[in-house]
This record gives C-alpha cells, sequence and structure tokens, in this order.
C-alpha cells in the first residue's frame, strides 16, 4: 500500500489506500519507515511523501484504533526515521491532513500543499493523546497557541490559513509538482552536498 517511484533525481513514496482516504494501517506504517530507511541507504538526496487521491490521510485506520494502533509505537518509529533522514524531505499534501498523518508532514521540512487541502488533528473528541514528538514541532512550526488551537481545541483549518501560520509552505495546484519544484536547486546538486548541508541544520 506503499507506492515508490523515482522522479527527476528524487524518490516520491506514495501512501496508496485512496478507497480508504489513505488511512494508515500498522503495516502501511511499517512499510511506509522501510521505504523511508532505504532510501536512506541509497543515499537519496530528496525524499517526497505524498498520498494518492483526494485526501493525503484521514489518519489512522479506524479498525486499527480498535486494537490500540492509535497509541502504536510505529507512529514515533516513522516520524523519527523521517526527521532523522540526511537529505530533504518534503510532504506533498495533495488533500486534507488529519490525525495521526501530522507526525510524518511535521517531521519533514518542507511542506506543500493543495489549495483545498484542511488540516485537523481531533485526538481531544476521540479521547486519545497525540503521538509525543507532534506538539512539541507543531509549536515549533506555528508557535504554542496555536498549536494547542489544533490539538487542543480541535481546530480544523484550510490551505491558506495553514500557509499563513507557518504549517504549509507553498500551495500549489499539485502538491508533487510543487515539492519538486521547491526542491529543484536540490536535486540539481550533488547527493552528498545536500545531506552536509542539511546536517548544518
Amino acid at each position: 500500500m506503499i507506492a515508490a517511484e523515482d522522479r527527476g533525481g528524487a524518490r516520491v513514496l506514495v501512501l496508496d489506500r485512496a478507497d480508504k482516504a489513505n488511512a494508515l494501517t500498522r503495516a502501511m506504517l511499517a512499510e511506509l519507515d522501510a521505504q523511508v530507511a532505504r532510501a536512506a541507504a541509497e543515499g537519496v538526496a530528496v525524499l517526497v511523501i505524498t498520498g494518492k487521491g483526494k485526501v493525503f490521510s484521514a489518519g489512522a485506520d479506524l479498525e486499527g484504533m480498535a486494537q490500540g494502533l492509535g497509541q502504536a509505537p510505529e507512529w514515533e518509529v516513522l516520524s523519527g526515521r523521517i526527521a532523522g533522514f540526511a537529505g530533504l524531505t518534503i510532504a506533498a499534501l495533495n488533500g486534507t491532513l488529519a490525525g495521526g498523518a501530522f507526525g510524518m508532514a511535521l517531521a519533514c521540512d518542507c511542506r506543500v500543499a493543495v489549495p483545498g487541502a484542511e488540516f485537523f488533528y481531533p485526538v481531544m473528541k476521540r479521547g486519545y493523546l497525540p503521538q509525543p514528538s507532534d506538539p512539541k514541532r507543531l509549536s515549533a512550526l506555528v508557535g504554542p497557541s496555536r498549536a494547542k488551537q489544533i490539538i487542543l481545541a480541535g481546530r480544523r483549518i484550510g490551505a491558506e490559513e495553514a500557509r499563513d501560520w507557518g504549517l504549509v509552505d507553498l500551495i500549489a495546484e499539485d502538491a508533487v509538482e510543487g515539492a519538486l519544484a521547491l526542491a529543484a536547486d536540490a536535486l540539481g546538486a550533488e547527493p552528498v552536498h545536500v545531506r552536509r548541508m542539511k546536517a548544518m541544520f
């Protein structure tokens, strides 16, 4: 359920479960983690994560939630893997980003969204805690007050507001194309140069 393709020097990973709004199962989290690890081992300079269809991800699969998926360690392992990736990472948000799927997007260096994307993290009303790293990463991007609006108050925001807040860096009609355009300089450089520059951050 995770497709991988190389485009112009970038590795593009695709959440491929559009019939279920790309809701993430435990197996998908493990597969995605393995794909990120493989890209790192191969020295990929630019990694793009996107979804198939009109939703990036609705978060955790509901059947999985009934089996404890909401608090599974795989979420934190995956976001840590993405955050530690040596090259440039971009979340190409082809649609709405919700719940636990926030973790992988927040762990990326940059985020590109389509105009109709919405962002919400409904853990408060569902009685779950967010993934451990998410509040800190979200706060670092949008500030503590706005992060609390999203996580504690369940605030739903659109793409333009997300860009104004700093959650999204760019709005593009095609999220992947926007991500590749954003990464043009990195794609034109030697991968080792990209990794050295990333390490400076």
